[in-house]
């Protein structure tokens, strides 16, 4: 199919930011802003909000969500937010059929051409019924935790593996990602890599020391982690590692349910002087707080390709990450960083090793080699997904 053949796509997305989570999946909005901008394509996005039966959909937990609009647009993107009802806690199982169910007047609607996934779960089961009702192809993308967790829960694995099968195509964000796929008995020739983007014009080497002066951080060694407080991003390996690291100082920026028992691991190892929480921090200012930062440290215990490791290089600066995702398609070599095991003694060895010889950020940033650009991941997904119309 011609590059400038007119397409009509649908993308599920529960990913995906709006007024009340600006910062929520806006690696997905911006893939979905490229892939609008490619020649021919036409582009609904479908972003369904969950709510629980009522009376619990009053509780003040979901208020933001009850208020957001039923359709807008979204910097430029047509963006519709149908309400399913979500079960707390027990219900994950249901969400596909839920989410299908209020997708499908929209989806036909837009004479969707092709329906794309930009979740392995619960977007590609629900877009494979969406797509059945139609009689549509569909495409499904792997990120991470859609894989690692759901693709083998037993409550949800059936169905996301059903998906996979009855897909005209997948997309993985690495290869240590597809190759996860493949090994829940997912067809790996039916699986392109689909790295993400990145905005060099924003995220690039600055002045170190200026970006400290201005957040205000001083002049001690700085080790960073960007990310949710939960434990599958391995905080608490970084705070046990700082009695080994004198003088270092750990930020974290983020939010979540862990805070508080960081805050008492720092006070207990005695360094609660030397660890700063951020809280949420504003996508727009994370390039300065990447530059200002020595090393971003990242031991998660699973990730496709965490955004946050590809952005700290693009600003010049190393990594220490576990092995995890696709951790050695960019630490290529040690300008960009070290792949340490997930233990505090092996990443307090890392970052002393880093912080004994720095890397200069230009070739830290030059290691990403062109490989992550948002025009290319647009144009890619653009491709892919005639593919799958033509099937």
């Amino acid at each position: 199919m011609p590059a400038d053949t007119p397409l009509s796509v649908l993308s599920i997305a529960t990913l995906f930011p709006d007024a009340a989570h600006p910062n929520f999946g806006l690696f997905v909005e911006k893939s979905l802003r490229s892939l609008a901008a490619q020649p021919g394509i036409a582009l609904t996005v479908v972003a369904p909000v969950g709510l629980p039966p009522f009376p619990l959909s009053l509780h003040p937990h979901y208020r933001a969500r009850r208020s957001l609009p039923r359709s807008e647009d979204w910097n430029g993107l047509t963006v519709h937010r149908p309400r399913f009802t979500l079960i707390p806690t027990v219900g994950t199982r249901f969400n596909p059929a839920a989410i299908a169910r209020a997708t499908l007047p929209i989806a036909r609607a837009a004479a969707a051409d092709v329906i794309d996934a930009q979740f392995f779960y619960p977007d590609g089961p629900a877009a494979m019924r969406v797509a059945e009702a139609l009689g549509l192809p569909f495409s499904a993308k792997a990120r991470g935790a859609d894989i690692s967790h759901f693709g083998h829960a037993p409550a949800t694995a059936p169905q996301l593996l059903e998906a996979a099968d009855k897909a005209a195509g997948l997309l993985a964000v690495s290869d240590a990602m597809r190759r996860d796929m493949a090994a829940i008995g997912i067809d790996a020739q039916k699986i392109a890599v689909h790295y993400t983007g990145i905005d060099t014009a924003r995220f690039h080497p600055g002045d170190r020391a200026a970006a400290r002066v201005a957040l205000g951080m001083g002049e001690a060694p700085a080790i960073l982690t960007v990310g949710a407080l939960i434990p599958r991003k391995g905080q608490a390996l970084v705070i046990e590692a700082i009695p080994a690291l004198p003088g270092v100082h750990y930020w974290l920026a983020g939010a979540g349910e862990e805070e508080g028992r960081y805050r008492a691991l720092a006070a207990k190892l005695g360094v609660a002087d030397r660890v700063h929480f951020l809280g949420s921090v504003a996508n727009a200012d994370l390039p300065q707080l990447y530059r200002a930062a020595d090393i971003v440290v990242m031991p998660s215990a699973s990730e496709g390709l965490a955004n946050a490791w590809v952005e700290a290089l693009a600003c010049g600066t190393p990594i220490v990450i576990s092995d995890a995702g696709g951790a050695a398609e960019l630490v290529t070599s040690p300008v960009a960083g070290r792949i340490a095991p997930r233990t505090a003694p092996a990443i307090a060895a890392a970052v002393q090793e880093i912080l004994a010889a720095p890397p200069a950020p230009a070739d830290v940033a030059a290691t990403l080699a062109g490989r992550f650009d948002w025009d290319r991941n647009g144009r890619e997904l653009a491709e892919h997904l005639r593919r799958c119309a033509q099937k």
